[in-house]
C-alpha cells in the first residue's frame, strides 16, 4: 500500500484544519438561534470566523490538537504492523509541518517527544471486517474537553438531581449532570458521547466511539433514540451557553451507546467534546491505500461568510451594550480596578504565555523577565520558524485555566501580574487574589486558534524552551486581541453566577421521566 502513508497524512491535515459538514451545520443552527447582542452571540461570531480562517490558512482550528485517535477497519489479511508504522510516520510529518501541536509528553519526566510519538501515542485501534476496503477514521480531542469527561457508578446521588438509580431514568440524570458539570471549561457549546454499561475501561471506550457517529444520524435503539432526543431538547435549558457565558445553546449533539455489564457494576461514561469537533474519515483502496471517499461530508455546504454578514447587526448591538476598554502593559492597579464583569477588553502590546509547567516553575523560581504589570496568557501555541529563522505563531487559542487554580493567585501577587487570559474561568482562590491584589481574569474564546493567531504581530522572544513548545514562555506582541472580563477585582465572577444559575435550572429535571 504505497499510498497509505500519504492518505493518512491527508486525513490528519484535513481533520486538524477543516470541520466536517455535519458539525458546521450544528454550529450554524446554534448561531442562528442565539439572541443578538449577547456574549454568546459574540462568541459564536468569533467561532465561525475562526473556522473560515482555518480553512483559508490550512492551519489547526484549535492549537490543542489533542491525542490523535485512529479507528481503522481493515480486510482480513491486511498488514497492521506496516499500517501502524505508516500512521506514526504521517503523525510525525504532520507535526513537523505544524498541522499538529507536539503533545506527547513523558508522564514521569514531563519531556516532550517533539513529534507526537511515544508510548501510547498516537492511539490506533484496528478491527478486521469482511469488506474489501479500509475504513479509517480519526478524532483529535483536546485536553480541555478531555478533562471534562466523567464516569458515574449507579446508584449515585447527583447534585441538583438527587438519586440516580440503575435504570433509564438514572442514566438520563447522569447525562444531564454531565452537561452541567462541564460548564464552559470544555469549550461549550459541545458534543457528548455516552457509553452505558461495560467496565470502567470499555465504558469510556464506548463513549468515545459514539463521537465517531454522525451528528445527523438516528439511533436504531428506540429507548436510546428517545433519550438522545430528550437530552437535546432539555440540556440547552440549563443556560450555560457558549463558552459558559450563558445563552441558548449549551449542547450541539448527543450520541448514546450501550453494552452489557456484570451485575455488580453499572457505569455511565460520558466523553465530552468541544465545539471544535475534529473528526473525519476516509474509505481507502485496500490494495493501493489511495483515498476513494471522504466521510462525514454528506449534505449541503455551509456558507459561514454569508451567515456572518447577516449577523453583522448583532456585533453592532454588542458594541452598544458593553463597554470596550483598551489595555497595554504595563497595566496599573488603578486601570484594573476600573474594569467590571462584562467589559470587553482589547489588548495591544506585549503578553506572555504560561501554562502548567510555567506556573509550577514560577512558584519556586524567579521569572525570566519582569512580569510586574504584565499579562499572562494561558496558551500552548503551535509555532513554526519562517525562512529567516524567526518564530511565527500558527495557532494560539486559550487553554483551560482551572488547572492553574493552585498557583495563579500566589504567582500574581509574587510577580505583580495584573491580568490573566484563559478560558473557562478560575476558582475561589484566584477570585480572592484578584480582589486583594488588584487583578482581572479575561476569558478568550476557546478553540479560536486562528482568530487569535492573526492578532499576534511578532514573537519577541521565548524562555524555558526546555519545557517544550506548548509549555514554554513565549513573549508576543499583539494588536487587537479581544477578550471578556469574567472575573474582576471586586469579587464578581460570571462563571460562579452561571454555575449557580444552571444548578437551579438543573433541579427542574429531578422528577422521573422514563419509567
Amino acid at each position: 500500500m504505497e499510498k497509505f502513508q500519504e492518505s493518512m497524512y491527508k486525513l490528519i491535515v484535513e481533520t486538524s484544519t477543516k470541520l466536517p459538514k455535519d458539525v458546521r451545520r450544528a454550529i450554524l443552527a446554534a448561531k442562528l438561534k442565539e439572541n443578538a447582542g449577547t456574549r454568546a452571540a459574540m462568541s459564536l461570531d468569533t467561532i465561525t470566523d475562526n473556522i473560515l480562517k482555518a480553512d483559508e490558512n490550512v492551519s489547526p482550528i484549535c492549537q490543542d490538537t489533542g491525542l490523535p485517535t485512529f479507528k481503522i477497519k481493515v480486510p482480513v489479511g491486511a498488514n497492521q504492523i506496516k499500517m501502524k508504522k505508516a500512521i506514526r510516520q504521517a503523525i510525525a510529518d504532520a507535526t513537523k509541518d505544524t498541522k499538529l501541536r507536539p503533545n506527547s509528553v513523558d508522564s514521569i519526566t514531563g519531556d516532550n517527544s517533539g513529534d507526537n510519538l511515544g508510548d501510547g501515542t498516537p492511539v490506533i485501534k484496528f478491527e478486521q471486517w469482511e469488506e474489501d476496503y479500509i475504513d479509517a477514521r480519526l478524532i483529535l480531542k483536546g485536553g480541555g474537553c478531555e478533562n471534562k469527561n466523567i464516569q458515574y457508578s449507579l446508584p449515585a446521588e447527583l447534585e441538583g438531581l438527587g438519586r440516580a438509580g440503575r435504570d433509564l431514568d438514572g442514566i438520563r440524570k447522569c447525562i444531564m449532570h454531565s452537561v452541567y458539570q462541564a460548564q464552559g471549561q470544555g469549550c461549550s457549546a459541545g458534543f457528548i458521547g455516552v457509553g452505558i454499561g461495560g467496565d470502567r475501561t470499555s465504558g469510556y471506550e464506548l463513549a468515545k466511539e459514539m463521537l465517531f457517529r454522525s451528528v445527523d444520524d438516528v439511533n436504531p435503539n428506540e429507548n436510546l433514540r428517545k433519550l438522545e432526543e430528550y437530552v437535546m431538547d432539555n440540556a440547552n435549558k440549563l443556560g450555560i451557553g457558549t463558552m459558559g457565558f450563558g445563552g441558548e445553546t449549551t449542547l450541539l449533539g448527543c450520541k448514546i451507546g450501550v453494552i452489557n455489564r456484570i451485575p455488580a457494576s453499572f457505569f455511565v461514561s460520558v466523553a465530552y467534546n468541544c465545539w471544535a469537533y475534529r473528526r473525519l474519515g476516509v474509505k481507502l483502496n485496500a490494495e493501493t491505500g489511495e483515498i476513494q471517499e471522504w466521510l462525514y461530508q454528506e449534505g449541503e455546504e455551509i456558507d459561514f461568510a454569508k451567515a456572518d454578514k447577516e449577523a453583522a447587526a448583532a456585533l453592532e448591538q454588542q458594541e452598544e451594550k458593553t463597554r470596550s476598554i483598551t489595555l497595554e502593559a504595563p497595566i496599573t492597579e488603578e486601570q484594573i480596578r476600573e474594569l467590571k464583569v462584562g467589559d470587553v477588553v482589547t489588548i495591544n502590546g506585549m503578553m506572555h504565555t504560561g501554562r502548567d509547567a510555567i506556573h509550577k516553575h514560577l512558584m519556586d523560581n524567579p521569572a525570566p523577565i519582569d512580569l510586574n504589570g504584565q499579562i499572562i496568557y494561558h496558551c500552548g501555541p503551535v509555532m513554526a520558524k519562517d525562512a529567516e529563522g524567526n518564530w511565527e505563531v500558527k495557532a494560539a487559542g486559550p487553554t483551560t485555566s482551572i488547572r492553574e487554580e493552585p498557583y495563579q493567585g500566589d504567582i500574581m501577587k509574587k510577580f505583580g501580574i495584573r491580568a490573566v487570559i484563559g478560558k473557562g474561568g478560575m476558582g475561589p482562590k484566584t477570585l480572592a487574589a484578584l480582589k486583594d491584589h488588584g487583578g482581572v481574569y479575561l476569558n478568550a474564546i476557546g478553540g479560536a486558534a486562528q482568530y487569535y493567531a492573526e492578532c499576534m504581530e511578532k514573537v519577541e522572544g521565548v524562555d524555558l524552551m526546555e519545557f517544550g513548545i506548548p509549555e514554554a514562555m513565549w513573549h508576543i506582541r499583539v494588536n487587537g486581541f479581544t477578550a471578556v472580563v469574567t472575573m474582576d477585582s471586586h469579587g464578581n465572577s460570571l462563571h460562579e453566577h452561571v454555575e449557580k444559575s444552571s444548578l437551579q435550572k438543573l433541579e427542574q429535571f429531578k422528577d422521573p421521566v422514563f419509567k
